[in-house]
């Protein structure tokens, strides 16, 4: 198994990647398997929220790039910019993790979130896609561009 403690920005070339969900690159510790079928084991430091692009050093020098698995997302649309923040602030009161895009916003898919925001007026359609969402204004850091 791989050890791996640190993240890294100096990279040349990747020797493989680690596909997660969103629930696991939140996690400081985690045992995984690369893309290469390899076990690791992450002790990374509390709090570390890893992002797709993101790479990780294992204790052996190799580079692993972190890739975000796609998982089933809601993806709330509306021609109505008002709309679309009343929805960001309902969905921001309950806490939900969220990605906000010039396209409309994406959760986790919720069949009770995604009732809520029809009711509202809005358009939710789902579909697989990776998840990366707003890290929070305190966490600094990753920024979206």
């Amino acid at each position: 198994m791989i050890k791996i403690s640190a993240t890294t920005d100096a990279v040349e070339t990747i020797d493989d990647v680690l596909l997660l969900p969103y629930e696991k690159r939140q996690k400081s510790r985690l045992r995984a398997q690369l893309k290469s079928g390899i076990e690791v084991g992450l002790t990374l430091p509390r709090g570390t929220v890893l992002r797709g692009g993101d790479c990780l050093l294992s204790e052996d020098g190799k580079v692993i790039a972190v890739q975000a698995e796609p998982e089933q997302t809601s993806k709330v649309i509306s021609e109505d910019d008002l709309l679309l923040m009343r929805a960001a602030y309902h969905l921001g009161n309950r806490h939900v993790p969220l990605s906000v895009t010039k396209d409309g916003l994406r959760y986790l898919q919720d069949h009770v979130l995604d009732e809520m925001l029809k009711q509202l007026g809005l358009t939710v359609e789902h579909e697989l896609a990776p998840f990366e969402p707003e890290s929070g204004a305190y966490a600094g850091g990753h920024h979206h561009h």
